[in-house]
């Protein structure tokens, strides 16, 4: 029998819905997120016990979520709608409806959320910049993505920016993570020796990484002004990024004032005058 060429798709799809077919779709629904609770609480407590490999295992989380969200999707419309042709092709008209009355960011986030896990744009425990943000990524759901900022702040970051915005990953998978901590002397400054106290800072902090492929480098830049020193070393866990810049830096300049290298006099115009007169 053909369908009725007049017949209003809201109507054809809402035909499908009973109290009984409600009920199912809700706790149906109500048991997935339970589900997916549970098994992220699992593997985030898993992770923590072998702390070398946190991110690479929290990475399987936003897969299990997507996967038992799309799961329930296809339960819905196969056995609990047992939708026919006609009422697929109603939902489908209906859906793009909704989409064009003003959820077309929803379903873009949506999208994005799905982008993200299929091509590992990042992961879970990654540190990264999207946009205007950055922090380390600790949830990454159908719609948005959360971070934690430096100062403790969440975040939700639409997954549509991926997009729009490019994406930077301090670490991609990875626990360590290089950090570049900056400092600035005065050009009259030993340079060669400065170069070789804030080695040894990042070397003897409890919170560096080495092995064959991560070492640590100084670089030196040149200015009228002043000189700029710069470390680049990485840091064992990406969770102690400001404390490795802080214990470098720290201890890096209390090695300076003891063999008398000092913080530029074009940063600190009158400083050094002033300490000569007292």
């Amino acid at each position: 029998m053909m369908a009725n060429p007049s017949t209003n798709p809201a109507e054809t799809l809402l035909s499908v819905f009973s109290s009984e077919v409600v009920l199912q779709i809700v706790l149906l629904v109500l048991s997935s997120y339970l589900f997916v609770k549970i098994i992220i609480f699992i593997i985030l407590h898993f992770s923590e016990r072998f702390e070398s490999q946190r991110v690479k295992i929290r990475m399987f989380a936003p897969v299990v979520k997507i996967m038992v969200y799309l799961i329930v999707l296809y339960l819905i419309a196969a056995y609990i709608l047992e939708l026919s042709a006609e009422q697929l092709l109603a939902f489908s008209a209906v859906a793009g409806a909704i989409i064009g009355f003003g959820l077309k960011d929803l379903f873009s986030d949506i999208a994005g959320g799905i982008v993200i896990v299929l091509e590992s744009t990042f992961h879970l425990g990654d540190q990264i910049r999207m946009g205007d943000y950055y922090g380390e990524v600790i949830d990454i759901g159908l719609r948005s993505t959360r971070l934690k900022t430096p100062d403790d702040n969440i975040v939700s970051v639409p997954n549509s920016l991926i997009f729009t915005e490019s994406v930077a990953s301090g670490n991609y998978g990875n626990s360590e993570m290089m950090i570049v901590t900056d400092m600035f002397i005065d050009p009259k400054s030993d340079a060669y020796l400065a170069m070789k106290i804030i080695k040894e800072a990042a070397l003897t902090s409890k919170y560096i990484f080495l092995d064959e492929n991560h070492k640590v480098t100084v670089l030196l830049n040149e200015f009228p002004s002043h000189l700029r020193l710069f470390v680049k070393a990485y840091v064992n866990d990406l969770r102690y990024e400001f404390k490795f810049r802080s214990d470098i830096t720290l201890r890096s300049w209390n090695a300076f004032h003891e063999h008398g290298i000092e913080a530029p006099e074009a940063f600190f115009p009158g400083y050094y005058q002033s300490k000569d007169s007292d």
